[in-house]
């Protein structure tokens, strides 16, 4: 069973969505399992202090070392497992990094305030993560996200796995454009190639639609693609 624990201010957010759908079947089927942990809980004084002001100055708080190195050393006791911080400086998260982690337990620490003292990361081999090129106001929504790709990758969790290989990312292509009833809907009709039953030609042309809509929207997936095909 798969297992992610997140370390977190605001325990109260979780599990929220992963409370619903094909996350919460797969919780219950036992494929996964969430464990939120309260970061809060391990300051040791009687205000629960997790945060300070930075040396050297400057704005907002920092989120202190001792405390968040207290909550994972007491909540994780296979140090073989990824730990994970959320953070806008970090390593882009992707359908590849999901796969690397999809097969072992993973440890996500939701970041706050202004960041978290370096020392912490340097001396846990914690890896910072960035779902991407933008800032939110804590790590929570990008912990969601994490769990989310990872759940999807998860052996029983989807109905049809093939589905899984035909989506973006997979080969660096963006997924191709997809169609249901009504046939003739607002005087636009689906491509009459879907209605044929030739599945080579429909392959053929989910393929071609698939790399037309790569170049055009995503060049840097594109160039990959090219090089490995």
């Amino acid at each position: 069973m798969w297992t992610a624990r997140v370390f977190t201010l605001y325990p109260e957010l979780f599990p929220g969505p992963l409370s619903s759908g094909l996350y919460k079947k797969a919780l219950d089927k036992k494929i996964w399992s969430l464990e939120i942990v309260n970061i809060r809980d391990y300051a040791k004084d009687k205000h629960k202090t997790v945060d300070d002001t930075p040396f050297g100055g400057g704005s907002g708080m920092i989120m202190r070392a001792d405390v968040l190195a207290n909550s994972l050393n007491k909540n994780i006791s296979n140090k073989t497992e990824p730990v994970i911080y959320l953070s806008p400086k970090g390593k882009k998260f992707d359908q590849n990094y999901a796969k690397k982690i999809s097969d072992k337990n993973i440890n996500i620490i939701c970041g706050h305030f202004e960041g978290t003292d370096e020392r912490i990361l340097e001396t846990r081999n914690i890896e910072e993560i960035s779902i991407g090129d933008f800032v939110l106001s804590g790590g929570e929504i990008g912990a969601f996200v994490v769990i989310d790709t990872v759940v999807r990758l998860l052996s029983g969790v989807i109905g049809n796995p093939n589905s899984l290989f035909e989506e973006s990312f997979e080969r660096n292509l963006l997924e191709y454009p997809q169609y249901t009833k009504p046939q003739k809907w607002e005087e636009k009709e689906v491509p009459g190639v879907l209605l044929t039953g030739d599945h080579k030609k429909i392959k053929d042309w989910r393929l071609a639609q698939s790399e037309d809509i790569t170049r055009r929207r995503r060049p840097d997936l594109w160039e990959k693609y090219k090089k490995r095909k």
